[in-house]
């Protein structure tokens, strides 16, 4: 009896921190994983997108498309924190550094903001890491 009261325990305890994931957290992780059709679930209606040089505000599913194409032509090996801001409720800031299977280096930025208590990307880039 004693058994299952301790475990029913440490499942209440670690039930928050399951709650609380970090959202800027979850994009990088999609980040690495390629996985645009997750991504696109957290775009704004419209998307601020800099790919290398090419900026322009997209729509959702074209900023998915270009961003398909540029995941298939560099495939995500890993992904470092750089900087993170998340101070503010309605407003999140993540920066870090991707890594593709070709040994390329790419500093990754998005902005996500509360859009109607819901956090979605408003500014996504993908630019060459210079500082090495």
């Amino acid at each position: 009896m004693k058994l299952f009261c301790l475990s029913s325990l440490i499942f209440l305890l670690l039930i928050p921190h399951a709650v609380l994931a970090d959202p800027l957290d979850n994009v990088a992780n999609l980040v690495k994983q390629g996985n645009t059709k997750e991504l696109g679930k957290l775009f704004a209606a419209n998307v601020d997108l800099v790919i290398m040089e090419n900026e322009n505000t997209y729509s959702k599913d074209q900023a998915i498309q270009i961003l398909n194409t540029f995941f298939a032509k560099n495939k995500p090996l890993s992904i470092k924190l750089l900087h993170k801001i998340n101070s503010s409720a309605s407003f999140h800031l993540g920066v870090y550094i991707l890594t593709t299977t070709d040994k390329q280096e790419y500093r990754v930025a998005f902005t996500l903001k509360d859009q109607g208590g819901t956090m979605n990307i408003v500014d996504f880039r993908i630019e060459d890491e210079k500082v090495k």
